[in-house]
């Protein structure tokens, strides 16, 4: 069963991890799948390899933080496929990020630029357009550490903000029909993360330690939770924001023995 079989979709930070997995599970599963990122190599080779395996998908190149790009984003989207029923906001930054004490202005201005103003500015865009054709569904990409103190000053606001946005929107825009929810993965293996391991010998096995899955998630493990928000099977599903993180922030385990 093709579970979107018929609906269009925008992607953004779909040339890589987490975005390029949804992409193209979406379309696997019906969708046309619109795939941004300002990352246009990949992204194009993304929409080739939907494209090659008979389904269809489009390139648009996109600064989410710039209210001009969302627009003809979106713009385009309707253009292409007559229609906009999902949106999945991914597009996310945190280089430079660290302790507030380290960290520089122009860093946190960014960082939230484009996590939480990209995830705005798209919902607006993608919203007025969902209510014109009788409703749709967004799809937050947030993160644990929305949920619990780990690391990164500004993206973790910004996954903050994005969980509290998520909550606003789902309750004005329910009535309207559109349904609004975010993803909250722990750590995942994108190539940004094995790229960082290969640096730091050691590090992904003490990370792993901590989750009680015993393993760090794959970006099909989140794409899957997002295919689940996007289609109709989480039809009464609003507002709610859905953890995929191996157990990481139910706790940590502790061998105490209390006979």
């Amino acid at each position: 069963m093709r579970r979107l079989r018929g609906k269009s979709a925008i992607v953004t930070g779909s040339a890589t991890g987490i975005g390029k997995a949804t992409a193209m599970l979406f379309a696997d599963e019906g969708a046309r799948v619109v795939v941004s990122d300002l990352d246009e190599a990949p992204a194009r080779k993304v929409v080739d390899t939907i494209l090659t395996q008979g389904n269809e998908a489009t390139f648009v190149r996109a600064d989410v933080s710039n209210a001009a790009d969302v627009q003809q984003l979106v713009e385009a989207a309707e253009r292409s496929y007559g229609r906009l029923d999902i949106l999945v906001n991914n597009a996310a930054i945190y280089r430079g990020d660290g302790n507030i004490l380290g960290l520089s202005d122009g860093v946190w201005d960014r960082i939230m630029a484009v996590n939480l103003k990209g995830t705005y500015l798209c919902s607006k865009c993608a919203i007025a357009r969902m209510v014109r054709h009788g409703g749709g569904s967004i799809v937050n990409i947030s993160s644990v550490n929305a949920l619990m103190g780990c690391s990164l000053t500004a993206y973790t606001a910004s996954k903050g903000g994005i969980e509290a946005l998520t909550r606003l929107l789902a309750v004005q825009f329910g009535p309207k029909k559109v349904r609004v929810n975010s993803i909250c993965p722990g750590t995942i293996m994108t190539e940004n993360s094995i790229a960082i391991y290969a640096e730091r010998p050691g590090l992904e096995e003490r990370v792993t330690q901590m989750y009680p899955a015993g393993r760090l998630g794959s970006p099909r493990d989140v794409a899957e939770c997002a295919l689940y928000l996007a289609s109709d099977v989480s039809a009464f599903v609003t507002g709610a924001s859905l953890v995929v993180d191996g157990g990481l922030s139910s706790g940590r385990k502790f061998d105490l023995d209390y006979t």
